[in-house]
Formats: structure tokens, C-alpha cells, sequence
């Protein structure tokens, strides 16, 4: 689920708008063979415009120039052409990280930035304790095309080594751009739940997300909608292999990738079964009202703060559904108008005229502009859930701070009772977070820290709900 909206109250902060500018130098280290090769992009703002520097400290090479910075809908990108580079990255505010891929000479490699250059240094060697490092299996590189948006997605093929696999799943990513191992802080759950689930039995296809990677598109101008082609796309894929075509195909889609799989699950009948791992049940924006309390909560903000904050995003988000129809222009200013109102009530102080308060204010109102959210804003699971007569098995951790077990599991439980579904689980898993991860409190700040991919717990739930099927 995405978790960089911006906050209005927090906009209204100087200490917290400095704190979740991109501005600033950000450390990480490409893996080159076995070795780290630290990598250093200094980026300085002015007004809305930003410049990158960048240094290879190992290879003696400093203060290198770039062609071009740009950041939009939190996606940035870093153009240095004329070494042959560009660098993609999806910035976390919550989490003070910018998870990316460094394109060079053909080649593309994660690259995981933060400000912390002693974090930076420790984290040379990036492998996670459940992270492979055998694959007694089959891997293919595959491709396919999404013929409704005319992208191509690069993904990864994982195979029973005895060939005797009876079931394949399709794996979807959640929200932001993600790779096919759905890297994110330097965890790769998806390269996780891979291995797992190809080791019992059950075949395996992920994939880049479009725009990312290897795959084609435009990331930052598709909607949720579009994701769903993409995953009907290797649906499609899989029904015109030979040697695939007679698995049952089941679609295992995690936070706003369980929005996708119920999506192609209710006009593709050729999916048998769905996972959905910490999956939304109810309307979105009551979702992401709750997502900000339960935030806010975990920060020690005080209940005055987060009751306010509540009924300042209850009226941009009606104001969102309400003016939707509208060009971006005039949509962008009934918003604008709406937000200035009441961050003026939050902070009446000269700060709100800052130029960091304005490019702030700014970078808000085009993100509520986007097609991502303007169909986001609007959707309700229970369209597509209701509609879902194959098998379900829906996971949540009891300590998912952005997707609540306690409102989501039932929404989801209510919607397929009313399709008439007669096989499904609804299981919440205690003590765990929005990755799976035994968390401690669930905050999205832990998620780096624990090193922890996937609960043994969920992995077993779903690959013995699979085989079982």
C-alpha cells in the first residue's frame, strides 16, 4: 500500500518537511561481482528544480555531473547518459530509503539509498538470512506483452525440478515501483515466497513491474487498472504455454496487489484460486484514514492531533471522488484551494509561506492529481470481491499498521459471502506486520531493521493451503 502521502499535518511542519526532502546526499552500495561498489548522489533543490551530483569513491571518481534530476508521485529519477546511466527509485519518506534500480550498458542492478552513511556501510553485504542461496530448481528468463497497454514484462519462471508441478501462481506487487523480488529496504520478499513456494511444489512467475527493470511502460501514468492488465497479461502467458497451459493458475497479490488479483479473478475464469497477502476489504479511503491513525499512533502523536488529521483527509478525500471527473488543471485547483484552507488552520504561522511550505503544498496537490490516485481514491474491493467464486485464501498480520487486519479480513469475509463463494479462509496471523515480518510494533520504521523477510508462519499457511487445494 502506498505509503508516501504526505501527511497534511506534517506538511505544516518546517523540522518534518526538511526531514522527508529528497535533498541531501544518499549512500548505497551496488553488488559488481561479488563486491560492493559504494555509490554517493549528492542532490540539491531549488524552488521545484533538482540537481544530482554523484561520486564512485572506489574508483576514484568524484563530483561527477548529471544531465537531468526530476521527481514526481515520489518516483525520482537520476539521468547520467552520458556514462550510459540512469538510476529509478521509489522514495519512502516513512522509512527515510529510496529503493531503485541503477541502469548501466544494458544492465540494471537494485540500488537501495539512505542518508545514513554509516548504515550504508553496513549494509555492503545485502543478503537477509532467508534469501536463497541454492535453487535446486528450474529458472527461466521470460517475457511476455500486455496487448491493452502495449508494455512488455520481464519476469522470472520458477519450476519444480522434477517437473511435476500441478499448480502455478502468479505473483503481484504492492504499491510503488517494484522489481520482480519486490525489493523494498533491502528485503526481497517475492525472490522469498518464490523459492518457498518452487521447493514445494508449486510453480512460480514474477515479474518487473511495467517501467521497471527490464520491463517496459510507463509506471508513473498507470493506474490500478493497468496493473490488472499487466497480471491478466501473464495469465494469458501462462494459457499459451504447452507445457504450463494445464496447471491451475492462482494469483497471490500482496497490499494493492490484492486489489489487482480479485480484479482478473472476476473476468478471467482461467484463474483457479487467489492469496491475498494483506489484501484491502473496505473502501480505500476509509482505509487510508485508518492507515494515518494507526501511524500516527505508533509515533506517539497525541489523539488530538490524529482526530484532527482525520477530519482534514475526510474532506480532501470526499473533494477527490467529488471533482474527479475534472481536467487535471481545475481539479488541481478545487484541491489546492481546499488544502491551503486547512493547513492554515493547522499553522497560521509565516511558515506558510515558506518556500518549503509551498513546494510541499505543491507536491501534494499533483499527487492527489495523478491517474494512480485519482482511481485509487475511489476504489472499493468489495466491486471485484463480491464477483470472486474461485478459492480464497486471505492473510493479515495483527500488526499491520497500514492495512488492518481487524476492518479488512471481515470486509473481505462479507464481500465473498455475498458472491456466494464457498471455499475461503479469512486467517490473521498474530504479531506480524504489513510484510509478514514478526514485528514488534508494526511500524513501517521496523521493516528494515528486522532481518526477517517472511514469517515461516505465513509461508507454511499458504504453500500447505495451495497443495491442499
Amino acid at each position: 500500500m502506498k505509503k508516501h502521502l504526505i501527511t497534511l499535518l506534517l506538511i505544516a511542519s518546517v523540522h518534518t518537511l526538511m526531514a522527508q526532502s529528497i535533498a541531501g546526499n544518499w549512500y548505497g552500495n551496488l553488488k559488481v561481482q561479488g563486491q560492493a561498489l559504494p555509490i554517493v548522489f549528492h542532490i540539491t533543490q531549488t524552488g521545484n528544480t533538482y540537481t544530482t551530483k554523484w561520486d564512485s569513491p572506489s574508483q576514484g571518481a568524484n563530483n561527477l555531473d548529471t544531465k537531468a534530476t526530476t521527481l514526481k508521485n515520489n518516483i525520482i529519477q537520476i539521468d547520467a547518459s552520458q556514462y550510459g546511466i540512469v538510476y529509478t527509485g521509489n522514495f519512502l519518506p516513512d522509512s527515510n530509503k529510496i529503493n531503485g534500480t541503477f541502469s548501466q550498458g544494458g544492465l540494471s542492478m537494485p540500488l537501495v539509498l539512505t542518508p545514513n552513511k554509516q548504515e550504508a556501510a553496513a549494509q555492503k553485504s545485502d543478503r537477509r538470512p532467508q534469501d536463497p542461496s541454492s535453487f535446486p530448481y528450474k529458472q527461466e528468463e521470460v517475457t511476455f506483452i500486455n496487448p491493452k497497454g502495449g508494455n512488455k514484462l520481464a519476469g522470472t519462471l520458477t519450476l519444480p525440478a522434477n517437473g511435476k508441478a500441478s499448480k502455478i501462481v502468479v505473483l503481484i506487487s504492492g504499491s510503488g515501483a517494484q522489481n520482480r523480488n519486490e525489493e523494498l529496504m533491502n528485503h526481497r520478499p517475492f525472490l522469498v515466497w518464490s523459492d518457498w513456494l518452487t521447493r514445494q511444489g508449486i510453480a512460480v512467475l514474477r515479474y518487473d513491474d511495467r517501467g521497471v527493470n527490464q520491463s517496459t511502460g510507463n509506471f508513473q501514468t498507470a493506474t490500478t487498472a493497468d496493473f490488472a492488465d499487466d497480471a491478466e497479461a501473464a495469465v494469458n502467458f501462462i494459457k499459451s504455454r504447452e507445457d504450463l497451459k494445464a496447471l491451475q493458475v492462482g494469483l497471490i497479490g500482496h497490499s494493492e496487489g490484492g486489489m489487482v488479483a480479485p480484479m482478473v479473478a472476476s473476468r478471467n475464469k482461467q484463474v483457479n484460486f487467489l492469496v491475498l497477502l494483506a489484501a484491502p476489504g473496505v473502501p480505500i479511503d476509509q482505509l487510508l484514514i485508518k492507515q494515518s491513525a494507526d501511524l500516527l499512533h505508533a509515533r506517539g502523536v497525541k489523539d488530538s492531533i490524529i482526530n484532527l488529521d482525520k477530519g482534514v483527509k475526510q474532506t480532501i478525500y470526499k473533494a477527490v471522488k467529488q471533482y474527479n471527473n475534472l481536467p487535471a488543471a481545475t481539479f488541481k485547483g478545487k484541491l489546492d484551494t481546499i488544502t491551503v484552507t486547512y493547513l492554515r488552520k493547522i499553522d497560521p504561522q509565516p511558515v506558510s509561506d515558506s518556500i518549503a511550505y509551498k513546494v510541499a503544498r505543491k507536491q501534494y496537490t499533483d499527487e492527489l492529481a495523478t491517474p494512480w490516485y485519482r482511481y485509487f481514491i475511489t476504489f472499493n474491493p468489495a466491486q471485484y470481491l463480491t464477483q470472486v467464486k474461485c478459492p480464497v485464501l486471505a492473510l493479515n498480520g495483527t500488526l499491520d499498521l497500514q492495512v488492518d487486519a481487524g476492518a479488512n479480513l471481515p470486509g473481505i469475509k462479507t464481500s465473498l459471502q455475498k458472491a456466494g463463494n464457498k471455499k475461503f479462509e479469512t486467517v490473521p496471523l498474530p504479531g506480524l506486520n504489513h510484510l509478514f515480518q514478526k514485528a514488534t510494533t508494526g511500524d513501517v520504521s521496523e521493516y528494515a531493521k528486522i532481518e526477517e523477510t517472511v514469517n515461516p508462519a505465513a509461508l507454511q499457511k499458504v504453500s500447505s493451503w495451495i497443495n491442499g487445494l
